[in-house]
């Protein structure tokens, strides 16, 4: 019975994870299968990968063989460079601390190159996010002196209509008081 390393569909359409399981390689992709060892979320930026590490060298160890996704993965995760160190030690080529070693060495490195890359997708977030700020700012500067400049005409155009009617109602007088002095030296001739 050949036993495989690979991935198992779970999610909704367009939103899939996949748990890592051992399964044997003539069962169904989402079916039965000998032991889950983890999850990958490619959904996520870094892609979230959760294993059990112990568990997945020990199987590739009983000669589970991984698909080409998996491979890649366990391949990430470190899995396969400490399966190869550990059949080194089995050889004899060195060391079990001269291994542990190495593989810390290489555990290290890879942790700072991930974080350098949510350095770098955190630091664009930032850039991407100021530059939607400042076209909003300049797009509210731009509104706010387009309803300034309709508020002067309008304030522009009141200050008009009351100087119109300021004129009329005193043209109105003038005509009332010219009216009533013509009335008084009418009403005087008589």
């Amino acid at each position: 019975m050949p036993v495989k390393i690979r991935l198992s569909r779970h999610g909704r359409k367009k939103r899939s994870f996949f748990h890592i399981v051992v399964a044997d390689g003539r069962a169904p992709r989402d079916g039965k299968y000998i032991e889950k060892l983890g999850y990958y979320n490619p959904n996520t930026n870094p892609a979230t990968i959760e294993i059990n590490f112990d568990e997945a060298v020990n199987w590739l160890q009983k000669g589970a063989q991984p698909t080409e996704t998996c491979k890649t993965i366990l391949s990430y995760k470190g899995v396969l460079f400490k399966n190869h160190l550990i059949r080194g030690v089995k050889k004899g080529a060195f060391t079990e601390e001269v291994a542990e070693e190495k593989f810390n060495d290489w555990l290290e490195d890879k942790e700072a190159k991930i974080q350098a890359k949510r350095d770098e997708i955190a630091d664009e977030a930032k850039k991407d996010s100021k530059k939607r700020l400042a076209q909003e700012t300049k797009v509210n500067e731009a509104r706010a002196q387009a309803i300034a400049k309709k508020n002067s005409d309008i304030a522009k155009e009141a200050e008009a209509a009351i100087e119109a009617a300021k004129e009329a109602e005193k043209e109105a007088t003038e005509a009332k008081n010219v009216e009533e002095t013509e009335n008084e030296t009418e009403t005087k001739a008589e």
